[in-house]
């Protein structure tokens, strides 16, 4: 089963060294080493909803699917009040950078049902990063599939959808 913390909790965001150890995977993007992350992150952008200004995160790939056109299923560690998130849902239409390759996309935010399924199929195969994202959200999970659903019922998932080829 699991257990979450009371409403309105949320992990607070890396300061200082923390910070700037979180964004140097966008560092690698910008010099051309995108990569060497492999297939399992991206580098999303988007636009600053209050700033208009460009923005750029790199998210772990919960999920990935070719067939039709690609998709890519993101969680939202700082749930849904996570910058990316609002901008996101202010406008969905955007490009990832996938290795050295671009993809413009359109991000459809998932169900809570639709989570819960994706957490757990993503936990038996990662069980040290699945847990590791719930006890960051404030989520104690017990190990057993249940309630990595139940935790994934909470948690936002985005799914970038890739735009049909022109």
């Amino acid at each position: 089963m699991a257990h979450v913390h009371p409403e309105g909790w949320r992990p607070s965001r890396p300061t200082g060294w923390r910070r700037r150890l979180a964004r140097l995977p966008v560092h690698l993007y910008r010099v051309g080493l995108g990569p060497l992350l492999g297939k399992r992150f991206l580098l999303l952008h988007h636009t600053g909803r209050i700033s208009g200004l460009d923005r750029t995160v790199v998210l772990e790939v919960v999920a990935f699917d070719q067939n039709g056109p690609a998709s890519w299923t993101l969680a939202s560690g700082f749930g849904p009040k996570a910058d990316w998130y609002q901008n996101l849902r202010r406008e969905p239409q955007t490009t990832i950078q996938v290795g050295n390759r671009y993809v413009a996309v359109t991000a459809h935010f998932l169900a809570a049902e639709d989570g819960g399924a994706i957490m757990a199929r993503y936990a038996p195969l990662h069980p040290r990063v699945a847990g590791r994202l719930c006890a960051f959200m404030g989520f104690e999970v017990d190990g057993s599939v249940e309630s990595f659903r139940q935790a994934g019922e909470l948690i936002p998932f985005v799914r970038l959808v890739a735009a049909p080829a022109q």
